[in-house]
């Protein structure tokens, strides 16, 4: 049996070996809990491999894998991350080819598109369209199956009001500079985000129009991908995904999208989880092999 790994890589590295859609045992993680290391901001390109390398090799204890996949924060294309926002010393290095030289067969995808596809794995989903938003420090949108493309949703733009200009990318009315937390407190130099929805719900009328906005924000979004995509079920993960009121969301959705061969979408939220993403960018990369 072909041994396959799953690596999910932001501000840290999580790994895990894959069998049958599932994890195998448990999970590596760097730095570990309690550790003195640092975590992946400040750590050159060709380190932040080897770390993914090393984490791999402890797994399988030396064995090489046969299968990795990689699910990496950015615009990834073809195995080269073109950008990293929160990773900019990563922007241009070729992760995939830097891993092919240990490996088997190698995937590098975006972290989204992994939990995309781990969505789809746990849950039997895996002959489906698939797409989800994370929403977090940045906004992410992942889909599965993959798809040629940037697919960086978090920079749809959803604002004509030239104000909106909070994303960390410096483009304007961009959703992630409306619903991201990095956002969020550039907005709210005296609150962070969790007393913005707090007063929001006790009738703070400044922070109650805000809510409306991250709300309606999701929701043009999501407008956009069905008008491109067609409808379906939309999840919803992430840290921030507690300020998520799923029913708001469905009511502004029904508001753009009128078309009757358009309409039925859902929207479910699941538990922020590395595991998923884990199995994801695993699965990814061993369906892709067979692709070949």
């Amino acid at each position: 049996m072909a041994k396959i790994v799953g690596v999910l890589a932001a501000d840290r590295i999580v790994a895990g070996v894959v069998e049958a859609n599932r994890l195998a045992g448990e999970m590596r993680t760097y730095p570990e809990v309690g550790s003195a290391s640092e975590e992946l901001l400040g750590t050159p390109a060709d380190e932040i491999g080897e770390l993914i390398r090393r984490q791999i090799d402890k797994l399988t204890r030396g064995t090489p894998a046969d299968v990795v996949g990689v699910g990496f924060a950015g615009v990834i294309r073809d195995g080269r991350i073109e950008e990293s926002p929160n990773l900019q010393q990563v922007k241009g290095f070729h992760l995939q080819e830097y891993l092919a030289a240990s490996y088997g067969r190698v995937l590098v995808l975006n972290d989204a598109d992994a939990m995309a596809a781990g969505i789809a794995a746990t849950r039997g989903r895996l002959e489906s369209l698939v797409r989800v938003w994370t929403i977090g420090n940045g906004i992410g949108y992942g889909r599965y199956p993959q798809a040629e493309g940037v697919w960086e949703g978090g920079h749809m733009v959803v604002s004509l009001d030239p104000k909106e200009k909070y994303c960390g990318c410096g483009g304007v009315g961009h959703l992630e500079g409306i619903m991201g937390h990095v956002a969020m407190r550039r907005r709210f130099l005296d609150m962070e985000p969790d007393e913005v929805f707090a007063e929001a719900k006790a009738g703070d009328t400044r922070c109650g129009a805000f809510v409306k906005l991250w709300h309606r924000a999701l929701a043009a979004a999501t407008a956009t991908s069905i008008h491109l995509d067609g409808p379906g079920k939309f999840y919803l993960t992430g840290h921030n995904a507690r300020f998520l009121d799923v029913e708001r969301l469905n009511v502004d959705l029904v508001e753009m999208v009128r078309m009757s061969s358009l309409q039925g979408s859902l929207f479910e939220i699941v538990p922020t989880s590395d595991d998923i993403a884990v199995v994801g960018a695993a699965v990814s990369a061993d369906r892709a092999r067979y692709a070949l």
